[in-house]
């Protein structure tokens, strides 16, 4: 999938060298404790020994784009089982360029949080990340034959900005508030969909991790985004929906058309079939569904959480036709 890269990128910022070392935020606090708790180890936790079978695909057939439409009907059903292959490969190989810049950005904000109590549980979220990042890895070079494909544009230019950022609240906003929302729907939907046993469980791993790290903006932001200037405040909001867009518009698999020999045309059938489905189309299937709807209720109801859901921002959603109304449900006692 090509020469593995890397990038420079500039940054400045503060590190605070936190010197008190009462328990000042117990929330936040106990959060620490539950990370030392359920740590897991990728080596010995996963049952590697399981072989995968290609031939059977990988991801559920239905979140393929184009599943079901005229745009695959020429497509036979052992170059569709490899289509699902690499769509699933490159769909993991963001998921792990996302873990390798969360690794990086929580190493930065072990330096930038206010408290000891923070400083803790970043460190944790260091050695999470860098598992998650080990264990996909592991996963596309073993058993997927080293189908690991490049970072789309727009998640670079998302971590791009979120590891140049000298502010530790926008880092927060951009990794555990929108990226972690993404993943932890992602994580939940392939979790309990895929074809594959061991990615099954790969993803369930990493999904008890990435609901705590959603946790961490939830507790840490609120009286930062409270105390705010104006200006910071708009900064923000801002940033907000820009990070929102690119996570959630963008990131088509072409590549993986390209591989099983698909046309510019079939591709750009493919595509407009896509967009149709994502506008919520009679194309979009039960799973893409309920990814949308879970994407977009946990977006609301952690920016409601932490203080950024207000006239401007709701604005913003509804221009990205997200309902700013959404609620999660309060689960019957």
């Amino acid at each position: 999938m090509g020469a593995a890269t890397f990038d420079l990128i500039p940054s400045t910022f503060d590190t605070l060298w936190q010197r008190s070392y009462t328990v000042d935020a117990p929330d936040l606090r106990g959060l620490y404790e539950k990370a030392k708790r359920d740590q897991w180890n990728a080596s010995r936790d996963i049952e590697w020994e399981k072989p995968v079978d290609l031939g059977n695909g990988i991801f559920a057939d239905e979140l393929v784009d184009g599943y079901g439409t005229d745009a695959l009907a020429r497509i036979d059903a052992k170059t569709f089982a490899r289509l699902n292959v690499e769509f699933s490969c490159w769909r993991i190989s963001q998921l792990l360029h996302g873990e390798e810049g969360a690794m990086l950005a929580c190493s930065q904000l072990v330096d930038m949080v206010p408290g000891n109590d923070a400083k803790f549980f970043q460190s944790t979220q260091v050695v999470d990340e860098a598992r998650h990042t080990e264990v996909l890895a592991r996963y596309l070079l073993d058993k997927c034959e080293g189908r690991i494909y490049p970072v789309t544009p727009n998640l670079k230019t998302l971590f791009d900005y979120i590891l140049g950022q000298g502010k530790w609240f926008i880092k927060t906003v951009g990794l555990q508030l929108i990226a972690e929302t993404f993943a932890v729907a992602l994580f939940r939907l392939l979790g309990e969909t895929a074809k594959d046993p061991t990615l099954g469980q790969i993803c369930k791993r990493i999904l008890s991790d990435e609901s705590r790290h959603m946790g961490f903006s939830v507790l840490s932001l609120p009286d930062e985004i409270a105390s705010l200037s104006p200006s910071d405040l708009r900064e923000v909001e801002d940033f907000t929906r820009e990070a929102i867009q690119l996570v959630l518009g963008g990131q088509f698999p072409r590549e993986a058309y390209e591989k099983i020999g698909m046309s510019a045309a079939e591709i750009e059938q493919v595509k407009k079939v896509r967009k149709q489905a994502a506008a919520g189309g009679p194309d979009q299937t039960l799973f893409r569904r309920l990814f949308k709807r879970e994407m977009h209720t946990t977006i609301v109801s952690n920016m409601k959480k932490v203080g950024l859901l207000n006239e401007r921002t709701a604005g913003f959603l509804r221009e990205m036709g997200i309902d700013p109304t959404l609620s999660v449900p309060v689960a019957a006692a």
